[in-house]
């Protein structure tokens, strides 16, 4: 009696498949491979007149015991912690009078730009780096790293880390340095990790034109202030427009002064001082200066990130 071949299928291939933990590529592979860029990241924006209060009450909340770095994260409402946007993160961290910010060291690359406070510092591998408003101040990977604030007011300041890229990436530390604070004390000479916003409005006033951008670049050596965030800012005057600009690098941008609009893709975003907003990758975006004022933009981006892995890419177009 001879039995006949039983009649295979799709189905059970995939079946047999799954139980040896492997599955068919090709019904995936616009998605995982798809013709154009797809961000999870949504545009957004937080506004500072609603969050400010927050961290006030944290600030009476928690103490430096409870909370090593008091920080409240800016999480992208299409994603979870600690997503601002695919590949970056943004918090804002406040350090009320006398307090300290425990010295630790890590494997992301973080920065500070400053919102409010004076005679705040970041002590960075025993540089002591004072802060005061719209000063951009870097935390380089690995390096000990310390925050005070010897004012009389809070210092408020906006994190921006690479910390979405240690999430795939399996090697992440944290050290934690025995003591409060890392010995440090203040250079006599201009800082490799402290770049005032005096210096960077100056460039941008001398540039021609109703709106300037300019790169943030090392003070040693004129590279990328990291090899995976980058950092510029923005200059727009009255009624002016930047020109749309469609990139595969995400953003996170400040407003240090001024109101406006951001049309991202589909969505547009309204702003004013203090406020932040994420700008997801391959979206076309256009800044608009819609108030009286000159508009002053922070941003930080992963423009570096992007160009190591050769896949930096820009379509710009007209209004």
């Amino acid at each position: 009696m001879t039995v006949a071949p039983q009649k295979d299928s799709l189905e059970q291939l995939f079946n047999e498949a799954v139980v040896e933990h492997a599955e068919p590529l090709w019904p995936l592979l616009g998605t995982v491979s798809p013709p154009f860029p797809v961000a999870k990241a949504a545009p957004h924006v937080w506004q500072y007149e609603r969050l400010r209060p927050f961290c006030e009450r944290a600030a009476r909340l928690v103490g430096t015991d409870l909370a090593e770095r008091r920080v409240f994260m800016l999480i992208n409402p299409t994603l979870k912690a600690p997503y601002t946007t695919d590949t970056l993160y943004a918090g804002l961290q406040t350090i009320l009078p006398g307090e300290t910010a425990r010295a630790h060291r890590h494997t992301p690359f973080a920065l500070r730009f400053i919102i409010e406070g004076e005679r705040g510092f970041t002590a960075v591998e025993g540089e002591k780096v004072m802060m005061e408003r719209g000063d951009l101040v870097l935390t380089p990977a690995w390096e000990w790293h310390d925050h005070g604030n010897e004012g009389d007011r809070p210092m408020i300041w906006l994190d921006g880390l690479d910390l979405p890229l240690w999430q795939v990436l399996p090697s992440n530390f944290t050290e934690h340095y025995a003591q409060a604070r890392y010995p440090s004390e203040l250079l006599k000479t201009a800082s490799n990790r402290r770049y005032p916003w005096a210096e960077m409005k100056a460039k941008l006033d001398a540039a021609p034109g109703p709106v300037a951008e300019e790169r943030y670049h090392m003070r040693a050596d004129g590279a990328e202030i990291s090899k995976t965030i980058g950092a510029s800012a923005f200059r727009i005057e009255a009624g002016a427009r930047t020109k749309p600009l469609r990139e595969t690098a995400s953003a996170v941008l400040h407003v240090y002064e001024g109101s406006g609009t951001t049309r991202a893709g589909d969505t547009v975003l309204t702003w004013k001082r203090g406020d932040t907003f994420a700008v997801p990758a391959w979206q076309k975006v256009v800044h608009e200066n819609t108030g009286a004022e000159r508009v002053y933009l922070f941003r930080f981006d992963d423009r570096p990130l992007m160009s190591a892995l050769a896949a930096l890419r820009t379509d710009e177009g007209q209004p």
